[in-house]
């Protein structure tokens, strides 16, 4: 408390992910803090099933219940100033149920710690490292949507300085997320125009999902103080290419080397890395519900997209889903191309971990890797191609989800159809367009 009044501090904003990923919060003033921290923050359970509408779903525990609270508990481990809301920090959360005094099912941020625990029990620590795109966006009254692309420059992939950035979103950006110390490195343009690349250092998985999810939240925030518009959605623009979530992952041994790693190995990795690339490749379909987790997600696909959507692997061949980087020793990882920028960081990451554990457990080799330039059907098989596949396929995984746990998984499923029937039911502009004159 002296501390935090010491440096201008006078209120804390304590932040929790909801089941897509966004940041729920209540900002506490600096002086009833220790009564938050003791007693905790009530807030109704629902708002993990509150949809981007302002829908409630009924989901088990929820509704029928009689919208339950759920308790929240500031994470002050977790606490770091806001560089561009003066007197303000912000910290985590920890998600429990008042009536068992459980991590509630539906906590991501406790979904992942889970997940986590079995990993230890096996020796195994993960080390993540995302890469996130985003698309910024500025106000357009012509545009059915309201937003257009900040920039409409095209081949200025890899890039920096006004040519692709005239108003020097990505200086400004970088530097005060350099100031709230949550491990950005550097940052680029992307390959359309108005689309950015941020990329975060690695780290334990944990931190690097609370890394990712507060990224995303900040990039939010930065934006809408200019008064643009960031999204992570997967495809917003049907003239550009999609935003990817590109997660490194390796594991450290309990002596702290890379258990991915081994010369004499094939392909210089060893058999933990192999197995678990072969977890990855067989809970593929059912991992694409938490990768690709959007109806929208699946618009992404499609052959030269350079998002994967079939399942295969290949050595430092990026139009492979697991693409293994070339470093060896302790850069030995994978880096899996699935997801969509949309992605809920926790979930991804708990996921793709769970996926890979479990082809740890199991032993099996995977494939021989991809040659060449991927997306043939003739090789590989096909990933789920919409959402409701996906979130089939991950019921029917019932190894994958006996890892993440069926409360959340029943919970997901019952949330994610419903975005699937109410899209189902909603009349598009692209019907609009293509019928009303003719028919």
């Amino acid at each position: 408390m002296q501390r935090l009044a010491a440096e201008g501090i006078d209120v804390v904003r304590v932040t929790y992910p909801d089941l897509i990923g966004t940041d729920r919060a209540r900002d506490i003033l600096l002086d009833h803090l220790p009564s938050a921290c003791a007693h905790g923050l009530a807030f109704c359970r629902a708002v993990y099933h509150t949809t981007p509408q302002g829908d409630t779903v009924p989901v088990p525990g929820g509704l029928d219940a009689g919208l339950p609270d759920i308790t929240v508990r500031p994470d002050l481990d977790s606490l770091l100033p806001l560089p561009w809301e003066p007197g303000v920090a912000s910290c985590l959360a920890d998600v429990t149920d008042p009536a068992t005094g459980l991590f509630a099912p539906e906590s991501p941020r406790d979904l992942l710690r889970t997940v986590l625990d079995r990993c230890a029990e096996h020796g195994l620590r993960p080390v993540a490292g995302p890469e996130l795109e985003y698309f910024l966006c500025e106000e357009d009254p012509a545009s059915p949507s309201g937003w257009k692309r900040y920039s409409g420059a095209a081949g200025v992939v890899y890039t920096a300085g006004l040519r692709a950035d005239g108003d020097n979103h990505l200086l400004r950006t970088l530097r005060l997320l350099r100031d709230m110390n949550i491990g950005v490195t550097g940052g680029n343009h992307e390959y359309d125009g108005g689309q950015f690349e941020i990329n975060l250092t690695h780290s334990d998985a944990l931190s690097a999902a609370d890394r990712a999810f507060r990224f995303k939240s900040a990039i939010k925030e930065l934006a809408r103080k200019e008064g643009r518009l960031a999204t992570f959605m997967a495809k917003p623009f049907n003239d550009a290419g999609g935003s990817g979530f590109h997660l490194h992952l390796s594991c450290d041994t309990e002596e702290g080397g890379n258990a991915f790693d081994d010369p004499a190995g094939p392909y210089g990795l060893s058999a933990t890395a192999r197995h678990a690339v072969a977890g990855v490749l067989a809970h593929a379909p059912a991992l694409a519900a938490l990768a690709n987790p959007t109806v929208n997600s699946y618009k992404r696909f499609g052959p030269d997209t350079l998002a994967p959507w079939l399942i295969d692997w290949g050595l430092d061949n990026r139009s492979a889903m697991v693409r293994i980087p070339p470093e060896r020793g302790p850069g030995a990882r994978f880096e899996l191309r699935l997801g969509d920028a949309g992605a809920n960081p926790y979930l991804l990451i708990a996921g793709t971990i769970a996926a890979a554990l479990l082809g740890v457990l199991a032993g099996e080799e995977p494939p021989a890797p991809l040659e060449g330039y991927g997306y043939d059907t003739a090789r590989s098989a096909v990933l789920p191609m919409s959402l409701p596949a996906a979130l089939d396929a991950l019921e029917a995984d019932t190894d994958l989800t006996d890892v993440l746990g069926k409360d959340f998984t029943a919970s997901y499923l019952s949330y994610k159809r419903d975005e699937t029937e109410r899209f189902g039911r909603h009349v598009t502009d692209w019907e609009f367009t293509e019928y009303a004159y003719h028919l």
